[in-house]
């Protein structure tokens, strides 16, 4: 005689009931049926300073984002003018350089599926004040100027991005090769 918590009655308990007929769970072969995009994210210096890096990695990884690129820096000037090229003609320009260039930023860049869109609605709006509860500037941020945190607007914004921070062997493509925790530079 089987106990009560061997066999079906434990199934039961922790799957629910078998239902007759087909399977309701479609069946997988071996992974996403989506081409994961990648995003730059990189915490300014405000974020560093502050200690949010702990904080802003955590999310993404709650989210099952894969980090495939991370590095500190003191951004150079050269990096910083092409990375805000179409904003040169604004006049707070010239203090965002400053800014950016005042303290080391972490640099990352995150894989998955609609990453660059989900990334952007997890740090929530630049302007602090309009942020909502629950983003990364809406907890965090304390002014428009001071906002924690970049990341991508498009997934062609994020490749150009990508390109400017990181060089390609400073990307690892690895699997999660679930409780192994065993990962593999392509």
């Amino acid at each position: 005689m089987r106990s009560f918590w061997g066999g079906t009655a434990l199934r039961g308990l922790l799957c629910g009931p078998r239902v007759p007929g087909p399977s309701p769970v479609r069946q997988s072969s071996g992974g996403p049926s989506w081409t994961p995009e990648r995003t730059l994210v990189a915490v300014k210096p405000d974020g560093v300073q502050r200690r949010l890096v702990g904080d802003v990695i955590r999310r993404f990884e709650r989210r099952g984002f894969r980090l495939v690129g991370m590095k500190m820096l003191q951004a150079p000037e050269s990096i910083l003018a092409e990375h805000y090229h179409d904003l040169r003609r604004k006049p707070f320009y010239p203090a965002l350089i400053s800014y950016m260039s005042s303290g080391p930023l972490v640099a990352m860049v995150w894989e998955g599926h609609n990453v660059v869109r989900t990334s952007r609605a997890m740090i929530g709006d630049t302007d602090s004040s309009e942020a909502a509860p629950g983003t990364i500037r809406g907890d965090f941020s304390i002014h428009i100027s001071r906002n924690i945190i970049h990341a991508s607007d498009s997934v062609e914004g994020a490749q150009r991005e990508i390109g400017l921070w990181f060089r390609s062997s400073e990307l690892v493509d690895w699997t999660d090769r679930g409780s192994q925790g065993n990962a593999s530079a392509a």
